[in-house]
C-alpha cells in the first residue's frame, strides 16, 4: 500500500486513515461454500497463511487429495 497502508492477515488491509478492509474474490465464497467440510477448511488453512489472497494457491489447496 504505497499511500501509508498496510497488509495484514488474509487480505485484510489497513489504510493511512486506520480503516480495516478486506476485497475478497468470488472465487473465495464458492470455495468455502463447498458441501466438502475437508476441501473448504483446507481453503481456509491456505488462507490464513496469506497477506495478500493468491486465488492459484487456494484453488491447489482445494483440489489436493
Amino acid at each position: 500500500m504505497s499511500a501509508g497502508g498496510a497488509e495484514v492477515q488474509c487480505g485484510w488491509l489497513k489504510d493511512k486513515y486506520g480503516l480495516s478492509w478486506q476485497i475478497v474474490p468470488s472465487v473465495l465464497i464458492d470455495l468455502l461454500r463447498d458441501p466438502d467440510s475437508v476441501k473448504s477448511q483446507r481453503v481456509m488453512q491456505a488462507m490464513f497463511k496469506m497477506k495478500r489472497i493468491d486465488i492459484a494457491a487456494l484453488k491447489k489447496a482445494y483440489e489436493q487429495e
